[in-house]
């Protein structure tokens, strides 16, 4: 186990290092000049060199490449230029908002996504099958704006139950949820209809129904479990997919969280943050697939046994 945690980890630092470097050479070749956009259009030539001296900007790529990783290792990416304070800490402050989006959509998506798929897979062919399979394939069609924009539609403006933007309160958490929660749980309610009806047709659950076992305890005590195993491999995977979820979705609802910091500094070609949130979000996506394999080996005990 602990061999395989550490080949992980090794391979997360490789794919940090990608994304940093990666990150590094997209913010500086794109269009667009954050010196320009801090001074205004009305600035000298002068004013522009000495800002540009001072941010670094007039040495060479190479140069400035050395100094960032070197500010990499130790987790220092400046100071943000538009915000006036370390551009790791806004990240780091923005994350925890976007965490709280991220953790409730994910348990409602896991939730509701395996009982969906355990009621629709354990009698398959069924009215429950059938509208749970056409419901999941609707929700991945649509997409996520489109998603929080009707919801808007009809709990904000047409019923006035929830609030539309913004956050402070629980209600403001609820349509964000949900419009990250719904894609997710078609995924997971159609991954675990179709494990569920593999799974059952597994020799060793016609030998557990040979014993008497009901379906529910055949459903709920073998089956489950084998079901699991793609549904924890996806919501590691998924992760990745959630962060980028949350740049649409807290946009939409004006959530003020690393979605729409990271929107707002590529606008303004604010670097080290879009760079320290690359990082993060990086860091964030690793540890969550390294959670997902050690969950997994201890759901399957063919990997514990090939892991020792």
């Amino acid at each position: 186990m602990i061999r395989v945690v550490v080949k992980r980890l090794l391979i997360g630092v490789l794919v940090m290092w990608g994304a940093a470097s990666l990150i590094f050479l997209i913010v500086r070749v794109a269009p667009g000049d954050p010196v320009s956009i801090l001074l205004g259009p009305d600035a000298t030539q002068d004013q522009i060199k000495e800002l540009s001296a001072s941010l670094g900007l007039e040495r060479p790529l190479a140069v400035q490449y050395v100094d960032y990783l070197a500010h990499v290792v130790r987790l220092d990416f400046g100071d943000s230029y538009r915000l006036g304070h370390p551009a790791m800490t806004e990240v780091l402050d923005r994350l925890s908002v976007t965490a709280e989006l991220m953790l409730a959509s994910t348990l409602i998506a896991v939730v509701l996504g395996l009982l969906l798929g355990l009621l629709a897979g354990g009698r398959p062919g069924s009215v429950v099958d059938r509208v749970v399979s056409a419901a999941a394939i609707a929700l991945q069609s649509f997409p996520t704006f489109w998603i929080g924009i009707m919801l808007i539609l009809v709990f904000a403006l047409a019923l006035r139950l929830l609030p539309s933007a913004g956050s402070g309160t629980p209600q403001h958490l609820i349509l964000p949820t949900i419009t990250m929660a719904l894609p997710f749980t078609a995924i997971v309610a159609r991954l675990t209809r179709t494990s569920v009806v593999e799974t059952l047709r597994e020799p060793y659950i016609q030998t557990a129904k040979s014993k008497g076992l009901t379906d529910r305890q055949v459903l709920l005590g073998h089956a489950l479990r084998n079901s699991l195993l793609p549904v924890v491999t996806i919501v590691g995977l998924h992760m990745g997919g959630l962060m980028g979820g949350a740049v649409i979705v807290e946009n939409v609802f004006a959530w003020p969280g690393l979605g729409s910091l990271v929107v707002d500094s590529v606008t303004n070609r604010d670097y080290e943050v879009v760079q320290a949130a690359t990082f993060v979000i990086a860091g964030v996506v690793m540890l969550f697939n390294l959670a997902a394999d050690l969950v997994y080996s201890q759901l399957d005990p063919r990997i514990r046994l090939e892991g020792s």
